[in-house]
């Protein structure tokens, strides 16, 4: 009886929680934010299957999302999706696409910042929000194009904040909210958003067994993709690399304990202006998909490379060094020692 006399009430209590009214104001809001939000196709060389001794170059195609943060065409999306692109075009809501280039690139925690090579007149800009103030069991949601179809959204909760292990001391702590919204192969780069329509994330990665949406979403917070995109500034070194040591550097000649080996350069990036050689040969050593046949760095600016962390640091605090242009390597190329450098003269115009 007490069960009869109860069911009426929960019968009651659900129609309020799932009433229309907040359905609406999500709508409202959705259609407020959606024009800035926008879609990344990045072209990129890959590398097929040899095919007699020759390894057969393509052009691979990517696919990303992205949120405009200003009127003068800033752009924030994910830095694996742009990493090594070659070329990177932005798609808006209407249809109409514009080329932009990569400014910089924060691949620790996953954010990158470009510029729109042309502005378009009305330009629809998000607000960006303050993500200190995000509370775990908040509503959130996302918007992106998960499997390519275009400007979807999903909703979930804020499930975690999380910080992973930070390599380096004197780099922010970097922070992930986590989230239980679905987020799918194209949602890369795309915001998350609070439900007053303030971005407080880029959606990055997720955890998955099948490979698609699992409920384990994790977007970096705005707040760290502000400082160091905009705030620190960042560096595009448009490079992609792979630290070998042990018995895969002695397999390779490596004449020390450990180098990086280049996977990809991205056009007209620095990595390209510096002269590196990506990979060209396609293997597979312990699982991991690698290219072998590119240069391997062995030194930075006078740092010697090595698999202990705070050569590491060292060499990421050169890096950046890359915005003055003043940047030396020492690589292994076809058996020798080959200095490299990019030209103090250009690196002086293009900073201009």
């Amino acid at each position: 009886m007490r069960l009869k006399h109860f069911f009426p009430f929960l019968l009651l209590s659900f129609s309020v929680l799932t009433s229309p009214v907040g359905a609406a104001n999500l709508s409202k809001v959705f259609k407020k934010v959606n024009p800035a939000v926008v879609v990344i196709l990045t072209k990129e060389r890959g590398y097929a299957s040899l095919q007699s001794g020759q390894a057969v170059t393509f052009g691979k195609g990517g696919l990303g999302s992205g949120i405009v943060i200003s009127k003068d065409g800033l752009v924030m999306t994910a830095a694996h999706v742009v990493q090594v692109a070659d070329t990177v075009m932005v798609r808006f809501l209407d249809g109409s696409m514009v080329g932009a280039k990569v400014l910089g690139s924060a691949t620790q925690a996953d954010v990158a910042l470009l510029q729109l090579n042309e502005v378009p007149d009305n330009l629809a800009v998000a607000e960006l929000g303050d993500s200190d103030n995000v509370n775990i069991g908040d509503e959130i949601f996302v918007i992106g194009v998960p499997y390519g179809v275009d400007h979807t959204l999903t909703v979930g909760y804020i499930s975690g904040r999380r910080h992973p292990e930070v390599v380096c001391n004197s780099l922010l702590p970097i922070e992930f909210l986590q989230t239980d919204a679905a987020i799918n192969k194209g949602n890369s780069g795309g915001p998350m958003f609070s439900m007053d329509g303030k971005v407080i994330g880029i959606v990055s990665h997720i955890l998955s067994y099948s490979g698609g949406s699992e409920g384990l979403g994790f977007a970096a917070s705005i707040n760290t993709a502000k400082h160091l995109l905009i705030e620190q500034g960042s560096v595009w070194t448009g490079l992609e690399a792979y630290l070998v040591s042990g018995a895969l550097a002695k397999a390779l000649n490596v004449p020390q304990d450990a180098g990086l080996l280049i996977q990809r350069v991205a056009d007209d990036s620095p990595g390209n202006r510096l002269g590196l050689r990506p990979g060209v040969i396609p293997v597979e050593i312990a699982g991991r998909q690698l290219l072998l046949g590119g240069d391997i760095v062995l030194e930075v600016k006078g740092v010697t490379v090595s698999a202990e962390l705070e050569h590491t640091c060292e060499i990421r605090k050169k890096v950046v060094g890359l915005n003055n242009g003043n940047l030396e390597m020492k690589v292994l190329r076809d058996g020798k020692v080959v200095d490299l450098a990019i030209p103090k003269e250009v690196a002086t115009i293009e900073s201009d």
